[in-house]
């Protein structure tokens, strides 16, 4: 998605808080709903494919994505009329609270649909919970465990192949933004320094640049440019967002091959 410019800093600041309130709260979704009643499989129209890909995971097959791929800056989208009537049709719609059309969502939602927050992480941890919880309110539980079976054994093959990649056979150093954290962990790296959403100060450029990381795991979405110059660190870019196929594990599989190829050159 398109690099920030530095006049979206400031949105970008408000939109770190929430998400990390939001990852500091776990799940967003409601337990206190259940399925739809009727027992119909439930129609799920969400703002995003990082949503959607969390919908798919539990189960749900029904999905609308409002938010189309090709925007680069999915807060930046204006809802149209149409993705509007649809959220008015849904049984449930799932957002994210730091996305700044939620408020419109939830105006557009009415009585019927049920609202749920979705904590947008790609922490394997989180994942696994959010994903159980969407389970349970759609009433998807056995889909989600088979989903969450295929999940495990994919993830554990792709940590097993990065670190077998480790140069040196030691665990690199990295520095990481604030949203790709997740991919140091499938890296096994030892992070010792964030940043971001905002680039980087002359003050945190030294800071970072002096603890001498081997990589920079940037954020694909909210890039600025690059975060370390002259340090020798390589830098990767990260991408949160699943595709239209609303299909988590590849996000997963392109950050494992970004971190092996980075690796391989180190």
């Amino acid at each position: 998605m398109a690099p920030h410019h530095l006049a979206r800093v400031p949105s970008l600041l408000a939109l770190s808080g929430a998400l990390l309130l939001s990852a500091g709260c776990g799940s967003g979704a409601s337990s206190g709903e259940a399925a739809p009643s009727g027992g119909g499989k439930p129609v799920v129209v969400v703002t995003t494919t990082w949503e959607g890909a969390f919908a798919k995971a539990a189960g749900a097959e029904d999905i609308k994505v409002i938010v189309p791929q090709s925007v680069h800056h999915a807060p930046d989208y204006d809802p149209k009329p149409s993705d509007l009537a649809a959220v008015a049709r849904a049984d449930f719609v799932l957002y994210a609270p730091f996305e700044p059309y939620a408020a419109k969502i939830k105006e557009a939602a009415g009585s019927k649909a049920k609202l749920v927050e979705v904590n947008l992480d790609n922490d394997p941890d989180a994942v696994r919970a959010e994903v159980a919880e969407l389970s349970r309110l759609f009433g998807t539980e056995e889909a989600a465990s088979r989903w969450k079976s295929g999940f495990d054994t994919s993830y554990a093959r792709l940590n097993e192949e990065v670190r077998a990649a480790w140069p040196g056979g030691r665990s690199p150093s990295v520095v990481a933004q604030v949203f790709t954290g997740w991919s140091a962990k499938l890296a096994g790296a030892t992070t010792v320094g964030t940043y971001g959403p905002e680039a980087v100060t002359p003050a945190q450029l030294a800071e970072l640049s002096a603890k001498k990381p081997a990589l920079v795991l940037d954020n694909a979405h909210m890039s600025t440019g690059t975060v370390l110059p002259d340090s020798g660190a390589k830098q990767v870019s990260i991408v949160n967002y699943p595709g239209e196929d609303l299909d988590l594990l590849p996000v997963y599989r392109n950050a494992a091959a970004e971190l092996k190829k980075a690796m391989a050159g180190s």
